[in-house]
């Protein structure tokens, strides 16, 4: 058996100690009194433990926005507090991630990241019938209870005693689901049994300590030093784009230099371009100034490190290449359409986006490619 070197111990314990920002995490043990807390929720208020004394059974469990894994569990949380309310069992949701230390291409499942702002949208957006509170400033509490993933779960029993700690359940697709593991803890702990399994391993995405900033900012360097092109397309190119017979999903945008809100919108395009371009998905933005203009629309792409794919009108005739692009389009800028593997039209506006509405509809559109 191959031992590891002291020195290497040591440098990976050190790493753990940044990035979880003070000192090692360590998941509570079995047996052990929760910790107390302050955090703010989503509704407005400040919840600590005190909040929830009469409650039989506390169940927390660490989770947040764009962990893919997290939210295929957000519809099985809704039930569990369904199921259990009238049984005295209480269920506190807290997001334990820094937002600052998400890459953008982490957000690749999502329309949100992780900003106590986004956790807002998105219990109002999916009904959370529970309390979603933020620790993603200082992750006292994440640190006090250790979770290693999202999701993850603990429960307590009425003297606050974790009882049980680990997976929701053994699949995050419900078809694969065998076992129910945080069901069966609650359903023991409500019968006076102990919990036959009380420890569990989680799965999902790891938790993003603070430390992970420096991750981010590297990322964000390399996006930066990409190279930015611009190409001129004709009438035939931009009837073929419209047939989009790639296999991906396109989010193809009209924009001008002189489009005032054009340049407005541009920022979040090239954001919703980082966040995707990783699964099936392609961002093509069109130029509707005139060739000669190549320089000028050049010099915008770069500074907005456009380094997608980008076209210029190569014609001087504009009607003639919007004609060739949809003929329902009256040619008013900005215009994007979002377009199916087949070329079937998700999403279509003919002024500026709403960026989270144009996310939604990228995000249902890639459901399943990760299963393919």
């Amino acid at each position: 058996m191959k031992t590891v070197h002291p020195v290497l111990i040591a440098l990976l314990a050190a790493a753990r100690i940044s990035a979880a920002g003070l000192h090692p995490v360590e998941t509570l043990p079995l047996g052990a009194a929760a910790r107390d807390f302050k955090l703010a929720g989503v509704d407005g208020k400040k919840y600590s433990l005190k909040d929830f004394k009469k409650a039989g059974i506390l169940v927390i469990v660490f989770t947040c926005n764009h962990c893919p894994t997290a939210q295929y569990y957000e519809e099985r949380l809704k039930q569990i507090v369904n199921d259990y309310k009238q049984k005295g069992v209480v269920l506190v949701a807290i997001n334990p991630n820094d937002p600052r230390s998400v890459r953008l291409d982490e957000l690749g499942y999502t329309d949100l990241s992780d900003s106590f702002k986004e956790m807002k949208i998105r219990a109002k957006f999916k009904k959370f019938n529970f309390p979603y509170l933020y620790d993603g400033d200082k992750q006292e509490t994440a640190r006090a209870y250790g979770p290693v993933a999202t999701p993850h779960a603990f429960v307590f029993d009425r003297d606050r005693k974790l009882r049980y700690v680990g997976r929701v359940d053994d699949s995050e697709r419900p078809e694969f689901v065998t076992r129910r593991d945080l069901r069966d803890a609650i359903d023991a702990l409500l019968a006076g049994r102990p919990v036959g399994v009380p420890s569990t391993k989680s799965f999902g995405c790891s938790i993003k300590w603070a430390g992970k900033k420096e991750t981010v900012d590297q990322y964000l360097e390399q996006l930066a030093a990409e190279k930015v092109q611009v190409q001129l397309v004709d009438a035939a190119g931009l009837k073929a784009l419209r047939q989009s017979d790639s296999g991906k999903v396109r989010l193809i945008n009209f924009w001008a230099t002189w489009c005032g809100p054009c340049i407005t919108e541009f920022p979040d395009l090239i954001t919703i371009n980082r966040m995707y371009r990783h699964r099936t998905f392609e961002l093509i933005t069109i130029s509707a100034n005139y060739p000669d203009e190549k320089k000028e629309v050049l010099a915008f792409l770069q500074k907005n490190q456009a380094s997608g794919r980008n076209l210029l009108f190569g014609e001087t005739d504009k009607y003639r290449l919007a004609e060739a692009f949809d003929p329902k389009w009256d040619g008013a800028l900005p215009y994007t359409v979002l377009l199916g593997p087949t070329g079937e039209v998700l999403y279509r506006r003919q002024e500026a986006i709403d960026a989270l509405e144009v996310k939604r509809a990228i995000v249902k559109a890639l459901k399943e490619d990760r299963f393919k």
